[in-house]
């Protein structure tokens, strides 16, 4: 492969489980790297074995203890003509895993950026899950301390799409619970566990069933996908919901006015119910 003038940041999808869900270009970008940026060395080495590849290029890590510290070398590598590829322990790099302040740097500086698409476990989860998949949103990881987890959770109650979670197994019962406590145990979710691995496991149900069933304890790598709310009746909603429904569009980049008149028209609400809603709530703030 030819490089680029100003070098190309490549952005390389690796397999979640099984080795041979490797995209074929994996292995002739990891042979034509100049730099291999891995978020575990070790485990890039095990993979190049598995794949039968040798790497040439200089080998580094990337992830979360060093990226704010790494990124700037790794641009000056692109900037200087290196063709640099960054992989994660699995799936697609900046989907929740490293990746983002690179790729944020090396789009500030004109460094042309590809990938390499791949295994997700975000996709796979959502596929496998039974949940309507026309609209989703992926959350990540929720908060640890169990004060924050309830408040994000309540963020997103009203939701209306489909939502992906990744969760730890040693939190993932804790988690469920809360989900049930703040979505109603009666909202449809599934657990998928291991995916494309030996001991895969899909767990569909009510989430007061899959609290229930975690409990005694899971194991391996946990994704949870979670339906959707259902539309909410107008009478429904007290100024705290309308207020939380303005300010989710607004964290999504809308400016407040307009926020304001989607959710009372979504609704069939006068706008200024909505406005009295969204300024009561500030002074509570």
């Amino acid at each position: 492969m030819e490089h680029e003038p100003s070098g190309v940041l490549v952005l390389a999808g690796t397999p979640i489980g099984e080795v041979g869900d490797a995209p074929p270009r994996l292995s002739a970008e990891l042979a034509a790297a100049d730099v291999v940026a891995a978020e575990d060395t070790r485990r890039l080495r095990r993979l190049t074995n598995a794949l039968g590849v040798e790497v040439p290029g200089r080998v580094v890590s990337y992830f979360e203890g060093n990226e704010s510290a790494r990124t700037p070398e790794l641009v000056r590598d692109l900037l200087g003509g290196a063709r640099v590829l960054l992989v994660t322990d699995a799936g697609m790099p900046s989907v929740s895993d490293p990746g983002y302040r690179l790729v944020e740097a090396a789009v500030a500086e004109g460094v042309r950026v590809t990938a390499v698409p791949g295994p997700s476990a975000v996709l796979t989860a959502l596929a496998l899950s039974g949940l309507p998949v026309d609209r989703f949103c992926f959350e990540g990881f929720l908060p640890r301390k169990p004060g924050e987890r309830a408040g994000r959770l309540r963020d997103v109650a009203a939701e209306p799409r489909t939502m992906v979670f990744f969760e730890a197994p040693h939190r993932v019962a804790d988690s469920l619970a809360a989900m049930a406590e703040a979505f109603g145990g009666e909202r449809r979710a599934a657990v998928c566990r291991e995916l494309t691995k030996t001991y895969e496991e899909v767990r569909r149900g009510p989430l007061a069933e899959l609290a229930a069933w975690a409990a005694a304890g899971v194991r391996g790598e946990i994704t949870v996908v979670v339906e959707g709310a259902p539309p909410a009746k107008p009478s429904d909603l007290g100024p705290d919901e309308l207020a939380a429904l303005v300010a989710r569009r607004e964290d999504a980049g809308q400016h407040r006015k307009e926020a304001i008149a989607e959710v009372a028209a979504e609704l069939g609400l006068p706008k200024r119910e909505v406005f009295d809603a969204v300024v009561a709530a500030k002074r509570k703030g």
